[in-house]
């Protein structure tokens, strides 16, 4: 947002137009990239798939071993963990996300699914699927599912995470309380 000269900020309609501009620019930005790959190599090739899946598991096997370098090692060096603690950036902040994560009891990493795995281009995809968890906690056993969206980039001849993004599920309401 612009501000005047006198430190007035700008009307009403000018702000909203600007936000609208903006909006514009950022759907006409997703739009473009949505676009920009021909339908013909809109898939995945199965090398590249087989690759994702061996992050996949690694990150499975590390998490239940309680590993947290293991974990973050599967990201680049400025790898980005998203979720509702916050945003951790880094080597170092992941695995005290990791580890922060274990201390509260959640230990066993039960699943993962891949249900979407789309190109980025030739060096980038984007995954999303859900995730389940689960462990003891001091009041008793945990149960953490939810859903995730995640980049994996090819860095150096290996595939690592950029980001990765998990939100849990909402409480489930029983309908007496509706």
């Amino acid at each position: 947002m612009r501000y005047k000269p006198d430190g007035a900020k700008p009307s009403f309609a000018k702000r909203c137009c600007s936000q609208r501009r903006l909006r514009f620019w950022i759907m006409a930005a997703f739009a473009a990239v949505s676009f920009a790959t021909p339908v013909s190599a809109q898939g995945v090739d199965q090398n590249t798939k087989q690759q994702i899946e061996k992050i996949y598991a690694a990150f499975h096997d590390n998490w239940n071993k309680q590993d947290a370098a293991g974990l973050a090692g599967l990201y680049t060096k400025d790898g980005m963990f998203v979720g509702n603690t916050g945003v951790d950036i880094g080597t170092e902040a992941i695995i005290a996300h990791y580890q922060n994560n274990f201390k509260t009891g959640v230990t066993h990493h039960d699943s993962a699914t891949i249900d979407q795995l789309l190109p980025l281009g030739s060096n980038a995809v984007m995954t999303a699927g859900e995730y389940h968890l689960s462990g003891q906690g001091q009041n008793g056993p945990i149960k953490a599912d939810g859903h995730y969206s995640a980049v994996q980039v090819l860095e150096n001849g290996a595939w690592k995470i950029r980001l990765l993004t998990a939100v849990p599920n909402a409480p489930r309401t029983s309908a007496a309380t509706r």
